[in-house]
C-alpha cells in the first residue's frame, strides 16, 4: 500500500520530540513493505525540500504559517499526494494539518485513518491556561476532536479513555483501534552501556531518574517533592530530571528552596539518541502523575523506553499507565509525593526486586509495547479500510 501520513509537528525539532512516535511508525511501515511519504510542518520559515529518510520514507515539509493563502496551498499539495495514496494517515487535531487533510482525502476519495494519541484540547488548557486567547486555540480543539472521529473511516488510540471518547464522538467500535505509544527495542536494551552517564556526572550511589518534558502537563514537582522526603535516608543518592522545557527556571528554583542543590541533577535537553544511556545508568525510573483528564487519556512514551531498557519502573496509577505496566514496575497512587516516594524507596532497598522488575517488563516490551507491533495494529486498520 501507499500511505500518506501526516503530522502538525516538525520532526526534526528537539522542541518537539513526540514526533518520534509518527517517525517511528513510518520507518516500520517501510520495513513491512509498503511506500509512505510524511509530511510534516517545521518551525522554522526557511525553504527546505523534500527528502528520503535513512528509514526509507520521504519527508515532505510544509508551511506553518497562519494564513488563508498557506492554508489553501498546503490543502492543494496535500490533495495531490493524496492523489498518489491509498490511505491518508493523519495525526492529532491541529486545524492547520487536520482540515486539509480531511478536504484531501474526501476530495480525492481515499480511506481517512485519524490517529489519536492525546486528548490535545485538555492538554492544551493545563499547559497554558484559559485566557482568552487560549480559548480560541482551546475551541479549535475540541470542535475538531468532536468531528474528527466521526468523519475518519479508521481510528487508532492510544488509551482506553480515548477509545470511550471516540465512540462517544461518533467512530464506529469495529473500527477503532488500539494503538499505544512503542519502544525501539533495539535502540533501547538493557545491554546498553550503564558507566558511561554515571561517569560523567561523577554518581557513585543509586541513581533515580526522570525523562520528559518541562511544562505544565509533567508533574515533575512530584518527582522533586519525593526526592526531599528521601534525600535524609539515602544521602548518597542522585535525582536525575532529563529534559528540557518553559518550566525548567521554576522546577530549579523548587529544588533549591527544598535544599537540593547538588542532589537534584538537571541535564537539560538530550539527544534522542543518548537517551538510552541514561536509562540504563539509573537505578530506578519514575514517570509521576496526577490524576486528570489528561493523563486519562496518556500512553507515556517514557515508561515504554524505560521497560525496554530492563528498568524496574515506579509510576501513579493513572489512566493506561496499570495496563501499560501489567505488574513489570510498582504503582503508586497518582498526585500523592509520600506514595511516590515509598515506591521508590522500595526499589532503592530490594535490588533483587529491581532486577526481576527490570526482566519482566524488557519481555513486556519485546512483546507488545514496541513501534513494529504498533505499526502492525496500523496497518491492520488502513487494510480494513482500504478495501471498502
Amino acid at each position: 500500500m501507499r500511505i500518506l501520513m501526516i503530522h502538525p509537528h516538525d520532526i526534526h525539532s528537539s522542541s518537539e520530540p513526540w514526533t518520534r512516535r509518527i517517525k517511528s511508525i513510518a520507518g516500520e511501515i517501510v520495513r513491512k513493505g509498503h511506500e509512505v511519504k510524511l509530511v510534516y510542518f517545521p518551525l522554522s520559515s526557511g525553504v527546505k525540500k523534500p527528502v528520503v529518510s535513512s528509514l526509507g520514507y520521504e519527508e515532505i515539509p510544509l508551511p506553518r504559517k497562519p494564513s488563508p493563502a498557506v492554508f489553501i496551498s498546503n490543502t492543494i499539495r496535500l490533495l495531490k499526494l493524496a492523489q498518489w495514496a491509498d490511505v491518508v494517515h493523519f495525526q492529532k487535531c491541529h486545524h492547520y494539518s487536520a482540515v486539509p487533510s480531511v478536504a484531501a482525502a474526501f476530495l480525492a476519495g481515499k480511506p481517512l485513518h485519524y490517529d489519536w494519541d492525546d486528548w490535545e484540547e485538555m492538554i492544551w488548557y493545563e499547559s497554558c491556561g484559559r485566557k482568552i486567547h487560549s480559548r480560541f486555540i482551546g475551541i479549535s480543539f475540541r470542535l475538531l476532536e468532536k468531528i474528527l472521529p466521526a468523519v475518519s473511516d479508521s481510528v487508532s488510540v492510544a488509551s482506553r479513555y480515548l477509545h470511550t471518547l471516540a465512540v462517544s464522538r461518533g467512530a464506529r467500535e469495529e473500527r477503532i483501534y488500539f494503538a499505544p505509544v512503542g519502544a525501539d527495542v533495539a535502540e533501547f536494551n538493557p545491554s546498553v552501556d550503564r558507566t558511561r552517564v554515571r561517569e560523567q556526572y561523577a554518581i557513585t550511589g543509586p541513581l533515580v531518574l526522570y525523562i520528559g518534558q518541562l511544562h505544565g502537563a509533567q508533574y515533575i514537582d512530584l518527582f522533586i517533592h519525593a526526592a526531599h522526603i528521601l534525600v535524609p535516608q539515602y544521602p548518597d543518592a542522585r535525582f536525575m530530571i532529563v529534559g528540557e522545557g518553559f518550566m525548567e527556571g521554576a522546577l530549579k528554583s523548587l529544588s533549591d528552596e527544598l535544599g537540593l542543590s547538588g542532589r537534584v541533577i538537571f541535564t537539560g535537553s538530550v539527544r534522542h539518541d543518548l537517551i538510552p544511556f541514561y536509562i540504563r545508568a539509573a537505578d530506578v525510573c519514575v514517570a509521576p502523575f496526577r490524576d486528570t483528564p489528561v493523563t486519562r487519556c496518556k500512553s507515556p512514551l517514557k515508561i515504554v523506553e524505560y521497560m525496554s531498557c530492563g528498568k524496574a519502573v515506579v509510576a501513579s496509577n493513572v489512566g493506561e499507565v496499570p495496563r501499560m505496566l501489567g505488574g513489570a514496575g510498582i504503582l503508586v497512587k497518582a498526585g500523592d509525593v509520600r506514595s511516590l516516594a515509598d515506591g521508590i524507596e522500595l526499589l532503592l532497598k530490594d535490588p533483587c526486586l529491581r532486577k526481576k522488575l527490570g526482566e519482566f517488563a524488557r519481555r513486556r516490551a519485546e512483546n507488545r509495547y514496541n513501534w513494529a507491533q504498533t505499526a502492525q495494529t496500523l496497518v491492520s486498520a488502513y487494510e480494513s479500510i482500504y478495501k471498502i
